[in-house]
């Protein structure tokens, strides 16, 4: 069952699990502003380490039961598991339930019944990770689209887009003068868009792995909200401001959403010089009043306001 809305999600963090520093990461006691974290068991550790990974996440949980849980306010923490057997006797942990989900890495048709039953507990919410080659292939989207309406209602809090693994997949690396939007991922990032979204999926940004590149970064993030993405994942906390302040709603569209939405409204408005159609305008009115819930509106002058517009719309 979903228990956080994917807006919430923000700058994801992902972190090693076997990191000393995780309770105080996952209490909200060390980075500030933090708003979501992914515990990592899969790439960010190597093999010789996993078990200590594992035992550093279940002293975790002991230390978190011990305290009576996760303070209200804290990031949302999410477990990324090698795999789906590894998923499995998570699953079974009894103090799971201090972890609102699951991470699916290179989720696909072929593998996605084995999460479905790995994953039992409808308690944990899963966002997964679409980074295999098939990913390229839209006809193959589509049918991963139905299976996961079919098999996983309503436990999907987001699908992550795996920008470096689907790079990777073709022999290529950004380079650090252009966003992904001028990579193969411009054509991958609008078809899942279309194809996930038109379904009710939400999907969150790829990594920006450049670490001195802001003004870069902040182009990437306005192609990620033009293209309806809910959030980014981070590589490091200097990113979190950058992509929480850009995810924040303009003053601009937050008055028009509300004029939309507004009880009131005719069927056709301008409203800052721009037609106003709430019939065809009333979801995208919907997403934007929930980013601002949990992202905030921009403070900024706003343009003038006119009155509504009565006259028949063209087309």
């Amino acid at each position: 069952m979903i228990k956080h809305s994917p807006y919430a999600l923000g700058a994801t963090l992902y972190m090693p699990a076997t990191r000393p520093d995780i309770l105080e990461v996952v209490l909200g006691e060390k980075i500030q502003g933090l708003r979501s974290l992914v515990l990592c068991l899969e790439d960010a550790v190597a093999d010789t380490d996993v078990q200590q990974a594992l035992n550093n996440l279940k002293q975790l949980l002991v230390t978190i039961e011990a305290q009576g849980g996760r303070p209200f306010g804290g990031p949302i923490v999410f477990i990324r598991p090698r795999d789906s057997t590894m998923a499995a006797r998570l699953n079974e942990w009894p103090l799971i339930s201090h972890i609102d989900g699951f991470v699916v890495p290179k989720l696909c048709l072929n593998n996605l019944r084995e999460w479905q039953q790995a994953v039992a507990s409808d308690a944990l919410m899963l966002m997964p990770t679409l980074e295999t080659p098939e990913v390229f292939d839209s006809g193959a989207m589509v049918e991963l689209r139905s299976a996961l309406l079919e098999h996983l209602p309503g436990r999907i809090m987001a699908l992550r887009i795996g920008g470096n693994d689907l790079m990777g997949a073709l022999g290529l690396r950004r380079t650090p003068t252009m966003t992904l939007y001028s990579t193969p991922m411009g054509y991958v990032i609008p078809m899942l868009c279309g194809i996930m979204g038109s379904a009710g999926f939400a999907l969150t940004a790829p990594v920006f792995e450049q670490l001195n590149a802001p003004q870069l970064l902040e182009q990437e993030l306005a192609l990620d909200i033009a293209h309806g993405l809910v959030g980014k994942t981070a590589i490091h906390p200097s990113q979190i401001a950058v992509i929480h302040r850009a995810l924040q709603v303009t003053l601009e569209d937050f008055n028009s959403a509300r004029q939309i939405q507004s009880e009131t409204a005719p069927a056709v408005f301008t409203f800052n010089d721009v037609m106003c159609e709430p019939a065809t305008h009333g979801k995208w009115a919907k997403m934007i009043i929930e980013r601002a819930h949990w992202q905030g509106v921009r403070p900024e002058t706003p343009r003038s306001i006119d009155p509504f517009w009565r006259q028949p719309a063209m087309g």
